[in-house]
């Protein structure tokens, strides 16, 4: 399985950026699938996830700004990311694995987004 991330980019803040995730086999095969983000000096960090049965969560700081989804279609993952911060100055990897908990199996190389004020 590969995970190929695209569409980061330098936005100015209040911009918005559309993440994609092309999985090489079909989505629906991963439990669950997720946006993760690692900052300089940082650990990697959970953005947001979406389950098999398309419940999704988001960390705390990007709620109402960031939507995940899913197009089984196209085997593809998305972040919408809208109303961007500085502090959303990342490397973000797109994750898959296959059970609801535990480490993830599979993961992208990372697409970067930085953000100036």
């Amino acid at each position: 399985v590969q995970l190929v991330e695209s569409g980061g980019g330098s936005v100015q803040a209040g911009g918005s950026l559309r993440l994609s995730c092309a999985a090489s086999g079909s989505v629906l095969s991963f439990v669950a699938m997720g946006w993760y983000r690692q900052a300089p000096g940082n650990e990697r960090e959970l953005v947001a996830e979406i389950f098999r049965g398309g419940f999704t969560s988001y960390r705390d700081s990007v709620k109402g700004r960031f939507t995940i989804s899913r197009d089984d279609a196209k085997n593809t993952l998305h972040l919408q990311m809208s109303g961007l911060k500085p502090e959303d100055t990342a490397m973000y990897y797109c994750a898959a694995r296959n059970a609801y908990e535990g480490p993830n199996d599979y993961w992208g190389q990372g697409t970067q987004v930085t953000v100036s004020p």
